[in-house]
């Protein structure tokens, strides 16, 4: 016990040290800028997404999206991390969109923000197979900003999965994903425009990203690709350069209480700094591959009850296309028997079918409080990130087994938190926060 109070010491003072020193000499034309925040539309509950269905009540909006999630971590498992990378980023169909634009002239575009993901794709004409989208497609002829990557260039192996046009000389990609989804084009650069939650714009020049002419999604409804968040060399977060110095953070906010018209908020660079006496930080393990952000899960707190599991550097991704939190097997049945005898109320089925362990009240009910103890860093879990309301009713434990798969912090769990991340430090940020007052 001393040992790991001394190393946590260690690494807190580590981490405010580093955080003194500047990490970014990168040219680029946001040399005097500081920081960027940007509004998220919630996929399922906010008006604004192409997704949104009136008729749907909120229960109902988060039970197709917990459908989703299960099919996403059927595919998230060791052996398409180490044939594919990317090869399942999508199978949720996202949770949460960003607005930006592509080319010159600029034209609209929507992406499911993923941070399973390294690479930026959008859908194109001419298309040879594409599905519908709600905006107009981009043509890369029509801008006169874009260019292709040549095949003989650095950039061309940034990307897994490139091959050569030899006619053409261009870098191509394909991405294919476990449910029979893919993305197919060329490589190409452009000018990338996001628009922060203050109404300014910034222009990205150069900016890297994919132009797919042949696109099959699985849960199609109106966006035009991914926007990926993930720890590769051409991901969103790196190619921002000094404007997000390797740093960026985001706070969802509450599906409930009458907070579907309030949009979440993505911030990068000095926006995304999280600070504060409550603020837990957890190193970033570091696995293969660097698309995905792994920490360490050593043990699971139910009330006064502490449940240990059996250590594996790096056991647990961080998810926001995941809704559902997946635990290390051994932690789930021994914190599902606990909630089973602290929780005084009728257990019974899930109306739904999807959760192991639910109890019938009509009611609110108190549960017991939920720590995930990682690596360094206690993280206290409300209510609204472990429990859900599936019916009028039931509400049910919103975590499921890993099974042989990689265990997952999705994205309800991390409800009304300022999640940062670090990518220069490889720390992570949790700090309790209403998302909704942001």
């Amino acid at each position: 016990m001393a040992k790991t109070i001394i190393l946590k010491s260690i690494f807190i003072a580590y981490v405010a040290l580093i955080s003194l020193v500047s990490t970014s000499k990168c040219d680029s034309i946001f040399t005097n800028s500081t920081g960027l925040t940007i509004d998220l539309i919630h996929r399922d509950h906010s008006p604004q997404s192409p997704y949104y269905d009136p008729s749907l009540s909120p229960t109902q909006r988060t039970i197709n999206a917990i459908r989703r999630s299960i099919n996403r971590n059927h595919h998230l498992n060791d052996s398409h991390f180490t044939q594919s990378p990317e090869s399942d980023i999508i199978q949720s169909g996202g949770d949460y969109l960003i607005k930006y634009s592509i080319g010159t002239p600029p034209v609209p575009s929507i992406g499911i923000i993923d941070t399973a993901s390294t690479i930026i794709w959008t859908q194109c004409r001419p298309c040879l197979k594409c599905f519908n989208q709600n905006l107009t497609f981009f043509r890369a002829s029509m801008s006169s900003t874009y260019k292709v990557i040549p095949c003989n260039t650095p950039y061309c192996k940034l990307s897994p999965k490139t091959s050569c046009s030899p006619r053409k000389n261009n870098c191509l990609y394909y991405l294919s994903y476990g449910d029979g989804s893919f993305t197919q084009g060329a490589l190409g650069t452009d000018v990338i425009t996001l628009s922060s939650s203050g109404g300014s714009r910034a222009s990205i020049p150069n900016f890297i990203f994919g132009c797919g002419y042949r696109n099959e999604f699985s849960y199609p409804g109106g966006e035009s690709g991914i926007v990926a968040l993930g720890g590769g060399k051409i991901s969103l977060a790196r190619q921002l350069g000094p404007l997000a110095k390797g740093r960026f953070s985001y706070c969802f906010v509450s599906r409930f209480g009458g907070n579907s018209n309030k949009l979440s908020k993505l911030n990068f660079g000095d926006n995304a700094v999280v600070k504060g006496r409550d603020v837990a930080v957890t190193p970033l393990a570091r696995k293969k591959p660097d698309t995905f952000y792994f920490v360490t899960l050593l043990e699971i707190s139910v009330g006064n009850k502490r449940f240990y599991s059996s250590f594996q550097q790096g056991n647990m991704i961080i998810d926001s296309g995941t809704t559902l939190t997946k635990l290390p097997n051994d932690l789930y049945y021994q914190v599902k028997k606990e909630l089973q005898s602290q929780v005084k109320l009728k257990q019974i089925k899930d109306p739904e079918g999807v959760f192991d362990l639910c109890f019938f009240t009509r009611r609110d009910v108190q549960t017991p409080e939920i720590v995930f103890h990682f690596e360094f860093a206690e993280v206290y879990l409300k209510q609204e990130n472990m429990f859900l309301r599936t019916s009028e009713d039931s509400v049910c434990f919103a975590a499921k087994p890993a099974g042989k798969r990689r265990a997952i912090l999705g994205n309800l769990a991390q409800v009304n938190f300022l999640v940062g991340f670090d990518l220069e430090r490889e720390v992570v940020y949790f700090k309790p926060t209403d998302c909704s007052a942001l």
